[in-house]
């Protein structure tokens, strides 16, 4: 375990007691019926995109992924990193298993940066999905318009930010 993890986890007791506090038992009876209904939505999820990335892993030709997204790509790397990652579709059992998917096949720290934030604020399936049906084409054209650099320059600051921490992209098996 991280220390991240330890750190969420000790935060979710803390969150839990303070429900028992307020609401007694019955409260805690619920977080923990809530809890183990959300744990049967997500983990069939899990179990379905964690191996599926790892199958793309063994699909993504080296130097495909090395020429288009690898450190060397730079700027051109990151635009292309933040064109793909707002069409990746679902959330973050997709999305993180295919970045780390990108990164065992040779992509770079800033590529990887402007893919996921470009995921996170452009997402152009949630946009197709929740966004123009609800908020209608005028407010998502001023969003996507106003947010559409936002990736990019994530991308370059992280290449910025790269020489104080060089070593910025999880260790995944080669």
């Amino acid at each position: 375990m991280t220390g991240g993890q330890v750190l969420l986890g000790v935060a979710a007791l803390g969150v839990f007691l303070l429900a028992i506090g307020r609401g007694g038992v019955p409260a805690g009876r619920r977080a923990l019926r809530d809890t183990g209904e959300s744990i049967a939505r997500v983990l069939p999820v899990m179990l379905v995109a964690i191996p599926m990335a790892a199958f793309l892993s063994q699909l993504i030709p080296p130097q495909l992924a090395a020429a288009w997204l690898g450190p060397e790509s730079g700027m051109t790397g990151v635009l292309v990193a933040s064109a793909v990652g707002g069409f990746i579709p679902g959330g973050p059992f997709v999305s993180f298993p295919l970045v780390l998917t990108f990164i065992k096949a040779g992509a770079g720290a800033p590529q990887m940066v402007a893919l996921i934030t470009a995921w996170a604020i452009l997402g152009i399936h949630r946009v197709l999905t929740w966004e123009l049906p609800v908020l209608g084409p005028r407010f998502v054209a001023i969003r996507l318009i106003s947010g559409a650099a936002l990736p990019v320059l994530a991308g370059a600051a992280a290449q910025v930010l790269l020489p104080w921490f060089p070593h910025a992209l999880p260790v995944v098996g080669r």
